[in-house]
């Protein structure tokens, strides 16, 4: 039995050949330190138990079932995967599309955290460097995903209301309710934080910030703004390509000169002399990566189907269910373990979720999603709109403000809600798009129209 138990472990766990079995210093090579986003994607997993999984016979079906239940029921959101097939049948036998829209979304919940599950897992053979780049380029699957789809439709509008919610969504809600709790829980506390991480994160934004804003001053500040579409695509593009680069830099930064910066301790009760092993293989990492991927698609593709619908179907339109609630939904994970951590008086890390997430959506995936448009034909621009773009710039500075000081409670926490509330309600109680082509059309009547009186 001991054998088989031997057998079975290298099987099922490490079957590539070559098993790494990692203590925290020598996977990280600082200490207990691990990347934030990591940590915190892993305060919502369960322990698996093997009792009932080692007694089955068969070689194989352990090894299947030993997958699945580290990846499926391996973690704390796994009731949520009946979503899954839930929202295909309801596709399929048309249920109704709102039925589709919400079912796809709370599917999305699980798949979101598992992939950041199976991005850890391949590290263990990858080493952090390599791991590191998968987290950076997966960590936000779900929001590219749905992008790319909305994109293939042509719904610009979509794609850029769904970026700007995450942006808001980490930036406000997020960081704002991790300060709130942390804070209340905390109160005969000075709760810290490392400056540095925040200062560096603002700077992105803030570079993001005006990427994102010059294509929208430039339409407006034009004579005839109708004229303005090609120089502002232009524009676009451009900033989009050096905001690729910086981006590239960014994680040069991060991964290898000043990685330093953005490790966070994890400090488990009792698990100072812990080991930490990989509990699938290299190859089975892949696979279950690939198939989740797969499955964020189908969802992904559902999701942008049936948005419109399910803003008719509840008198809610499509900006608020793109920026407030598709967000909210999408990465309740990661935003679960970032509020956990604050509970903790572990900023570091909620701040390394928040700020991290919000650096990458905005640095990397709003211009990816401007070039991959670029190359299918579709003409999307960084030109978010004058609201939407207002809305940005003060969940940036309010933030940049807020972290200044390397001190919190939750005063702070409280004050970045109410933006967010605000800014929930403004988008609420709209029901028309807010960009300029409106404003540009009634300021072009009332200049020509008296005109064409005149004569």
């Amino acid at each position: 039995m001991a054998s088989d138990k031997t057998q079975d472990e290298r099987s099922w766990l490490l079957e590539n050949g070559n098993p790494k079995v990692l203590s925290k210093e020598s996977r990280h090579g600082n200490g207990r330190s691990r990347r934030a986003h990591n940590i915190s994607s892993a305060s919502l997993r369960k322990k698996s138990q093997f009792t009932l999984v080692s007694h089955i016979p068969w070689h194989s079906l352990r090894f299947v079932l030993a997958n699945i239940q580290e990846v499926i029921l391996g973690t704390k959101l796994s009731i949520l995967f009946f979503a899954v097939p839930g929202a295909m049948v309801a596709h399929d036998l048309a249920l109704g599309r709102s039925w589709v829209f919400i079912l796809s979304l709370l599917g999305l919940t699980p798949l979101a955290e598992r992939v950041s599950f199976l991005t850890e897992q391949i590290a263990f053979f990858t080493g952090p460097t390599v791991g590191g780049l998968l987290n950076a380029t997966c960590g936000n699957a779900t929001e590219l995903i749905i992008a790319i789809f909305a994109l293939s439709t042509n719904k610009i509008a979509v794609v850029k209301y769904s970026l700007l919610g995450s942006i808001l969504s980490n930036l406000l809600l997020v960081l704002g309710t991790s300060l709130l709790c942390g804070g209340i829980a905390n109160l005969r506390l000075e709760q810290k934080y490392d400056r540095r991480q925040a200062d560096v994160n603002s700077l992105m934004l803030l570079l993001a910030l005006l990427c994102m804003s010059l294509p929208m001053l430039f339409t407006y500040s034009a004579a005839l703004p109708e004229l303005t579409v090609e120089p502002t695509l232009y524009l676009s593009r451009a900033a989009s390509i050096v905001m690729l680069a910086a981006y590239f830099i960014y994680l040069i930064f991060q991964l290898w000169t000043h990685r330093q910066l953005f490790e966070a301790e994890d400090e488990g009760e009792g698990d100072n002399n812990e080991t930490e092993v990989a509990v699938i293989g290299f190859w089975s990492g892949f696979a279950w990566l690939a198939g989740m991927t797969v499955f964020i698609a189908i969802l992904s593709e559902y999701v942008v189907d049936t948005i419109e619908d399910a803003s008719d179907s509840w008198g809610l339109s499509v900006s608020f269910l793109s920026i407030i609630l598709l967000p909210i939904v999408g990465n309740a994970a990661e935003h679960a373990g970032a509020i956990i951590f604050a509970f903790k008086n572990k900023l570091d890390i909620s701040l390394g979720v928040a700020l991290g997430s919000a650096t990458q959506i905005s640095m990397f995936v709003v211009p990816l999603c401007v070039t991959v448009a670029w190359g299918m034909g579709v003409n999307m621009d960084l030109n978010f709109n004058l609201l939407e773009t207002g809305s940005l710039a003060v969940a940036i500075i309010v933030t940049s403000f807020t972290l200044q000081d390397g001190t919190s409670h939750y005063m702070k926490g409280v004050i970045l809600l109410l933006c967010y509330f605000v800014i929930g309600a403004c988008f609420f109680v709209q029901r028309f798009p807010s960009g300029p082509s409106k404003i540009q059309n009634a300021t072009l009547k009332s200049v020509i129209g008296p005109v064409t009186c005149a004569n």
